[in-house]
């Protein structure tokens, strides 16, 4: 098949028999022509239609190793600098058509997979693991051009360190049987993001599991797979105008709860399971967080452009540019995004092949990068409110220039360069991506991106390379 369309994404998910829950009530019908999830589903449709467009095409995709047939550019395993620059561009373009706001276009998701089939010969005679199965399917999403969700994370039960489930039911997703189709999954992980609305879930077991190894599994499953239900947490659409709510109306990807109730996963779809070494072991081994924090920076990127030509235009539209605090805030701006550009370019720059062959981007930067824009997302946040002030807090809505009270909307919500409609217009997308339930989900969003901040500095100092800073010291000093 190859890379796909946006008209057939619509119609693979709509045939899909997925269990979707919003707000207590289960999901019918076509899920693309529900209100909750028409936008996200057509913002899709349109990157997929980009990666066929005949001026973007080359590159957008490139020739199937194994078909010839023209795939996704997300799903290529680069194995020079250039192939590298190539999936950067692709990825920015994607982004670019989101604005970065959509952290789980697909690409990121590809790009995941990606890097784990990528690794597969970790697995190679390793109890309980099946290499082959990974590598199988990783070419079968690529051929298929297929859509992903996953999830990582088991519920928020206990955050001590250490912590055993003892309950009779489970509540983290574990294996409770093994027979000839496969094996058994019952209880619940979180986060899956755009769950439901994709062809396929994904789920790894990641990080410390305490001997728990019915806990240690690697797999992935269609979304309508029989057992498998998504609870979606409450939209954070604001209402179906596009004036109200530019952003929320395009952008909500949602994010739920997985259940899995007796849910057969069958052998070939196993990648690995109750090998706790393994399941610990194969996200650092792999180059999953120097290829996914790759496509994530790149997105970010986009994302902080996006940031900074809003502000600018929000200080032309009411004339604010002489202020002084007001071009420090700004520059606040710039330098973030420079430091982001310039450490994303420094971890293509000294890319080197990994153990497997393939070409990584060096991961330090990128550790670095992950660790600075969870705190830079929340103050860029913010300078749009401050250069915003009040702008934001009262602004009339669609309708309201559509009735008789336009004159008055006209007279007394004029700007300096922009007509009433057009400042309100502007201050709206302001409010919704900084002050709204769908724009505080993007603060939050980006602080945990990658997992707890604290861990995140953690990582970054336990793995930086600092032994010869400290070998200067000491011969100056003399010391041992």
């Amino acid at each position: 098949m190859g890379a796909i369309s946006g008209k057939e994404f619509i119609q693979r998910i709509d045939q899909l028999t997925t269990e979707i829950w919003l707000d207590g009530k289960q999901i019918a019908g076509k899920i693309s022509e529900h209100p909750a999830f028409r936008g996200t589903l057509q913002t899709k449709a349109a990157l997929y239609d980009i990666q066929l467009n005949p001026e973007q095409k080359s590159k957008m995709t490139y020739p199937s190793p194994k078909t010839g047939a023209t795939v996704g550019l997300s799903y290529l395993q680069p194995k020079t600098k250039d192939d590298l620059v190539k999936r950067r561009k692709m990825i920015a373009q994607w982004a670019k058509h989101t604005n970065g706001i959509m952290g789980r276009s697909p690409d990121y998701l590809n790009t995941v997979l990606m890097s784990f089939a990528a690794a597969a010969s970790f697995l190679e005679g390793k109890r309980n693991c099946f290499p082959d199965n990974l590598r199988a399917f990783y070419e079968h999403a690529r051929e298929q051009d297929l859509s992903f969700t996953h999830a990582f994370v088991s519920p928020q039960v206990n955050r001590s360190e250490v912590y055993f489930e003892q309950h009779k039911e489970p509540i983290a997703a574990k294996i409770i049987e093994e027979n000839e189709e496969g094996i058994v999954i019952k209880g619940a992980r979180l986060l899956a993001t755009q769950g439901g609305i994709t062809d396929e879930l994904l789920v790894f077991s990641v990080g410390r599991l305490f001997f728990n190894e019915d806990e240690a599994f690697a797999f992935s499953i269609p979304s309508d797979t029989k057992g498998v239900k998504f609870i979606c947490r409450d939209s954070f659409i604001g209402g179906e105008s596009a004036f109200d709510h530019p952003l929320s109306t395009q952008y909500e990807e949602f994010d739920a709860i997985v259940v899995f109730d007796n849910v057969l996963v069958p052998w070939e779809r196993v990648f690995y399971y109750k090998n706790q070494a393994v399941a610990e072991n194969f996200i650092t081994q792999s180059s999953f967080h120097h290829f996914a924090k790759h496509q994530v920076v790149t997105r970010q990127i986009v994302k902080t452009e996006f940031l900074l030509g809003l502000a600018e235009l929000i200080i032309e539209t009411i004339d604010i540019s002489e202020y002084q605090h007001v071009q420090e805030k700004v520059s606040e701006l710039i330098i973030g995004l420079e430091t982001m550009r310039a450490l994303l370019e420094k971890s293509e720059h000294h890319a080197t092949l990994d153990t497997f062959g393939f070409m990584c981007p060096e991961i330090a930067p990128l550790k670095v990068a992950a660790n600075l824009f969870p705190k830079l997302y929340p103050r860029f946040s913010e300078i749009i409110q401050l250069l915003s002030a009040s702008g934001v807090t009262s602004l009339p809505t669609e309708n309201a220039f559509q009735s008789e009270i336009r004159p008055d909307l006209d007279q007394y919500l004029q700007a300096a360069s922009k007509t009433a409609e057009e400042r309100v217009k502007i201050f709206r997308l302001a409010w919704d991506l900084t002050m709204s339930a769908f724009g505080t989900r993007q603060t939050q969003y980006e602080r945990y991106f990658f997992g707890d901040p604290v861990r995140l500095a953690s990582d970054l100092y336990r793995t930086y390379p600092k032994e010869d800073y400290v070998a200067e010291i000491r011969a100056l000093l003399h010391v041992n």
